[in-house]
């Protein structure tokens, strides 16, 4: 398939730049995957979607301050560096800007207590640094970095939490998995109430979500690889739901990536591991039977796992009535529920 049989038309304005409040007051379209047909709604009224024995998946991790500020010792050049994946000893994957002079041996500073050497270049353009710093790399990070919110965001946020989950966990992530942003505390309570089981997968969002598809046929596209936990737990009552024939509900494309690849025998296997599924159409799909999403960008590659899902021609439809409608979109954005 093409690269640009997954566009559309979005007007500027429509970019979300902070979040609803409170979260769970943006709106919803309601889509049925099977026919195409749409309902407007607000979030909080997929309480009235749920029926008794649904399973909703959340991504439960953590954001990091990961985009850092600097400049090289030899040349005091300001550069821009976001933290993407922990190799173990203080050796990080990471993108930087600019990129073309840091080249294996560049030091860069980004205070008198923390700085990194660059060790390597890596294959999708980013470089490995080593980082050497005074006291905890943690307690650093909160004071010197900043939330790496995506670059059409143009407003800096008041409060970090903003773009992190309410039930965020395990520290690890480049970004947040936004669709999680719109659930607040209570909703998850009311959603119990209503007999929905609450289950958590964990997945480090990677560079995967910054690197557009640049191929022009979207089969040559490569993912990137993003690490994934599956406990014992959710994987139990996941494959018992499934055995029962009760719907399994991810909330966000990083929660479908987790149920697939941990999933592509039919049975939700626990454990850790990397992916690089990559989901477009023509996918075979296995655990998942409804999803919660944002809307997302053109030719990205969860706009493409999206009509996997449900259709491109559905999807496509369902985005241009979004647009009239002026719904909002991307991280900050409205949501859909796909079922």
């Amino acid at each position: 398939m093409k690269l640009e049989e997954f566009n559309y038309n979005l007007p500027k304005e429509l970019i979300a730049q902070e979040p609803a409040e409170p979260r769970d007051s943006c709106r919803l379209m309601m889509l049925d995957k099977n026919t195409g047909a749409w309902e407007h709604h607000h979030f909080r009224d997929i309480l009235d979607e749920i029926r008794p024995g649904d399973v909703f998946v959340f991504n439960n991790t953590k954001v990091i301050p990961a985009r850092l500020y600097g400049k090289k010792r030899t040349t005091g050049g300001k550069v821009e560096m976001l933290l993407l994946t922990p190799k173990g000893n203080d050796v990080w994957e990471v993108l930087v800007n600019p990129g073309k002079k840091a080249l294996p041996g560049t030091e860069i500073e980004f205070s008198d207590s923390c700085y990194c050497k660059v060790l390597d270049k890596t294959d999708f353009g980013g470089r490995v640094v080593e980082f050497h710093y005074d006291g905890n790399f943690d307690s650093l990070l909160d004071q010197l970095g900043e939330m790496p919110t995506p670059p059409y965001i143009h407003k800096k946020l008041e409060n970090k939490d903003e773009y992190q989950t309410v039930y965020a966990k395990y520290k690890g992530s480049a970004a947040a998995p936004t669709a999680g942003l719109h659930f607040t505390p209570e909703l998850m309570e009311e959603m119990k109430k209503k007999g929905a089981e609450l289950l958590f997968v964990t997945l480090h969002v990677g560079i995967g979500t910054f690197r557009p598809v640049n191929e022009e046929n979207i089969e040559d596209h490569e993912m990137h690889k993003e690490w994934y936990t599956v406990s014992q737990e959710t994987a139990d009552a996941v494959n018992q739901a499934r055995s029962e024939g009760r719907r399994i509900i991810a909330v966000g494309t990083t929660s479908v990536r987790t149920l697939e690849s941990a999933g592509q025998s039919g049975t939700l296997q626990s454990g850790s591991g990397w992916t690089q599924l990559y989901i477009y159409p023509g996918y075979q799909w296995h655990m998942v039977d409804a999803i919660v999403t944002n809307f997302h960008l053109p030719e990205s590659t969860l706009i493409m796992m999206m009509a996997s899902f449900a259709g491109r021609e559905h999807i496509l439809a369902a985005y241009e009535e979004a647009v009239k409608q002026k719904y909002r979109f991307f991280s900050f954005g409205d949501a859909m529920f796909i079922r």
